[in-house]
């Protein structure tokens, strides 16, 4: 697919002139370990913030960790529930079909109910940090409309097509305790499980050799 926006960053849904390779918060944040399916706190709801959480230091270094972990991990989101915060946060950092890069965090997000007519299905590959290793093919819209609010309780609306949609929509299932091989066929399950199996330790030796380069560049 032909690039037609290249170069282009976009923080908080907003155009921006330019964006360190590395973000600011993966520089600052705590690298934590990732938590892997079957592990509890993955598989329920994660409360919201509260009205006084919002522009707290804690909330803040949550947000930080949660880029250094997903730098880490070379994800292009990630959910507190992911480093174990019961939590409604998700943070992305993705590249899209057209070549742009989305940046960003959201709390209490809420995903809108696309119009029928406005939901145009795909299928492509997916993968999850918290199943290591295995991608597999999954049917999504290709657009995607999230509304929250930013670290400092601000309303923010984020809208996504394509690849990016794709990640908006993982990460706010992750939230609700949900994860993407749950929307498979059970031998579709069986099958990422497996591959996960088979790949996990190559996986997390990767992250660490990761971990070691970020920790280089601070």
């Amino acid at each position: 697919m032909a690039r037609q926006n290249p170069g282009q960053v976009r923080v908080q849904g907003e155009v921006v002139a330019a964006y360190p390779e590395v973000p600011p918060e993966a520089l600052r944040g705590e690298v934590r370990r990732i938590t892997v399916v079957g592990e509890e706190v993955l598989h329920r709801r994660c409360r919201a913030v509260a009205e006084e959480e919002f522009g707290t230091p804690e909330l803040a270094r949550l947000v930080d960790d949660m880029f250094a972990a997903m730098w880490v991990a070379e994800g292009a989101g990630l959910a507190a529930n992911q480093i174990g915060v019961d939590l409604q946060v998700f943070v992305w950092d993705c590249f899209d079909e057209d070549g742009v890069r989305h940046v960003g965090h959201v709390l209490n997000p809420v995903l809108d109910d696309l119009p029928a007519g406005a939901r145009r299905l795909v299928e492509a590959e997916e993968g999850c940090l918290s199943v290591p290793g295995p991608h597999m093919e999954l049917v999504r819209p290709d657009s995607a409309v999230v509304r929250g609010r930013d670290l400092d309780g601000r309303p923010l609306v984020i809208e996504g097509r394509g690849y990016f949609a794709r990640c908006l929509q993982h990460e706010a299932d992750h939230l609700g305790g949900g994860l993407y091989i749950d929307r498979l066929s059970s031998r579709g399950r069986r099958t990422a499980l497996r591959r996960m199996e088979e790949r996990k330790e190559e996986v997390f030796a990767k992250r660490a050799a990761r971990a070691g380069e970020l920790a280089g560049l601070r």
